[in-house]
C-alpha cells in the first residue's frame, strides 16, 4: 500500500478500533472491569480469534498486513505517555512505610513464578507447535518464567486510584511491589534476549546503559528548585513541547539500550518535578494515550489467534500455565505478605493486585515475538494468562471486601 492508500485505511481502522474498545469497556464496566480490560478483550476480538474467524474479509480489509506497523508505532506513542503519566502520579514517599515487607514479596513474585515457569515449559518441551525451531529450550523456559513473574504496574496502579486505595495499607504495598517486580523482569527480559542472541552484548548495554540513564535521573532529581524556576519561565506551549521532547528522548534511549520506551517513560514520570505547570503539561496529554493506548492492544490482538489452542496439548499447557501463574504470583505474594508480618486481609489483597499481568505481559510478549523467540502458539497462550490473570483482580477484590464486611458485622462468639 502507498502512504495515500494507508491514509485512508488507518483512519478506518482507528474508528473501529476506538468505538469497539468502548463498547467493550461499557460492558464490562458493569462486571467491574476497568477500562484496560475492556481494551485488552476488544484487541483480542478484532484479531484472529473472533473477527478474523467470522469475517476474515472483513478483518483484513480494516486492518490490512501493511497497516499493523502504523499501528504498531501509534500505539507505542500512546502506550509512552500513558506509562509517563503512570510515573508522575507514582508517589515514591508512600513507599518507605513498606520497605521491608515490599521487598519480600516482590522477591516471593518474581522467583517463585519464575520457577514454576521454567519447570512447566520443560515440562511441555515436546508441545508441537508450542517453541519456535532453532531456539534453545533454555530461552523459551527463561521467557515463559520472565513474563509470568511479571506485574501490570500501570493498571495496578489505576485500579489502586480508581478505588480510591492509594492511603491504604495494601495499596501502598502493592504499589512498591509491582515497581520493583516490574524493575526486575525488564533486567530479566534483557537478559533472556542477551542468551537467546548467544551474546552478553544485550544484557552488557542493558545494564551499562541502565546505569548512565540512573545517574541522569538522579540529577533531575538534584535539580530541584533550579528545574522548577527553569519550568515557571516557560508558558504552557512551550513546556509542553519540552516534556514531549524529553519524553521521546528517554523513551528512545531506554529502548536502544533494551529496556525498552516503557521504562524510560515511567521513569522520567516518577522524578519530574511536580509543580501545577507540569501537572498542566502531564493533563495535555491525557487525550494521547485516550486515543492511541487502545491501538496496541488491537496490535496484540492482531497477533492473537485462540483457535491455535484447540489443540489439546496447547490447551493443557494454556491451563497449566494460567494455574502457574495464579499460584506463583497470587499465592507466593499472600504467603511472603504473611511471613512479614501482614494481617491476612492486606496479604489477600496484595497476592490479588500483583497476580494482575496485564499491559505489561502484553509488551513483554509482543518483545518476545518481535525477537523471534515466540511462536503465535505461545504468544496466544501468554495472551491468555495476561486476560485471566488480569480479569479476576477487581472481582477478588470485591469478594474480600464483602467477606470483611460479613466479619466485622458478625457478633463475637462467646
Amino acid at each position: 500500500m502507498s502512504p495515500t492508500e494507508l491514509a485512508p485505511a488507518f483512519f478506518l481502522a482507528a474508528i473501529v478500533i476506538l468505538v469497539s474498545c468502548r463498547l467493550v469497556g461499557r460492558l464490562l464496566r458493569a462486571f467491574g472491569q476497568p477500562p484496560v480490560v475492556g481494551e485488552m478483550v476488544a484487541g483480542v476480538v478484532l484479531g484472529p480469534s473472533l473477527l478474523g474467524w467470522i469475517a476474515p474479509a472483513v478483518e483484513q480489509a480494516v486492518f490490512p498486513d501493511a497497516l499493523r506497523p502504523v499501528l504498531y508505532v501509534v500505539g507505542q506513542i500512546g502506550l509512552v505517555v500513558f506509562m509517563f503519566q503512570a510515573g508522575y502520579e507514582f508517589r515514591v514517599d508512600r513507599l518507605r512505610q513498606v520497605a521491608r515487607p515490599a521487598s519480600l514479596v516482590s522477591v516471593a513474585g518474581v522467583i517463585t513464578p519464575l520457577v514454576l515457569g521454567i519447570a512447566l515449559t520443560w515440562i511441555a518441551a515436546d508441545t508441537a507447535g508450542m517453541f519456535p525451531p532453532g531456539v534453545p529450550l533454555l530461552v523459551s523456559a527463561l521467557f515463559v518464567g520472565v513474563t509470568l513473574a511479571i506485574t501490570a504496574f500501570p493498571m495496578l496502579a489505576r485500579i489502586i486510584t480508581e478505588r480510591g486505595l492509594s492511603g491504604t495499607r495494601f495499596g501502598s504495598l502493592s504499589l512498591a511491589c509491582g515497581a520493583l517486580d516490574d524493575a526486575v523482569a525488564w533486567v530479566l527480559l534483557a537478559g533472556v534476549l542477551s542468551i537467546s542472541a548467544a551474546s552478553i552484548g544485550p544484557f552488557a548495554v542493558a545494564a551499562g546503559g541502565s546505569a548512565v540513564f540512573v545517574v541522569v535521573l538522579v540529577a533531575i532529581v538534584r535539580a530541584g528548585d533550579r528545574a522548577d524556576r527553569a519550568v515557571r519561565r516557560l508558558n504552557p506551549e512551550h513546556l509542553l513541547m519540552a516534556v514531549v521532547v524529553v519524553l521521546f528522548l528517554a523513551a528512545w534511549y531506554t529502548d536502544k539500550i533494551g529496556l525498552y520506551a516503557v521504562f524510560g517513560a515511567f521513569s522520567l514520570g516518577v522524578v519530574l518535578p511536580r509543580s501545577a505547570a507540569v501537572d498542566g503539561a502531564v493533563h495535555a496529554m491525557k487525550p494521547v494515550s485516550t486515543l492511541f493506548l487502545p491501538l496496541f492492544f488491537t496490535y496484540s490482538g492482531l497477533n492473537t489467534n485462540m483457535a491455535l489452542l484447540l489443540d489439546p496439548g496447547l490447551l493443557l499447557f494454556t491451563a497449566g500455565a494460567v494455574l502457574v501463574a495464579i499460584v506463583g504470583k497470587l499465592g507466593a505474594c499472600w504467603a511472603a505478605a504473611r511471613l512479614a508480618g501482614e494481617p491476612s486481609s492486606v496479604a489477600l489483597r496484595v497476592g490479588a493486585l500483583m497476580n494482575a499481568r496485564g499491559l505489561m505481559q502484553l509488551i513483554a510478549i509482543n518483545v518476545g515475538l518481535a525477537a523471534g523467540i515466540v511462536t503465535p502458539q505461545l504468544f496466544s497462550v501468554l495472551v491468555v494468562v495476561a486476560l485471566v490473570t488480569t480479569i479476576m483482580a477487581t472481582p477478588l477484590l470485591t469478594l474480600f471486601d464483602r467477606l470483611e464486611r460479613k466479619r466485622t458485622r458478625e457478633p463475637a462468639s462467646v
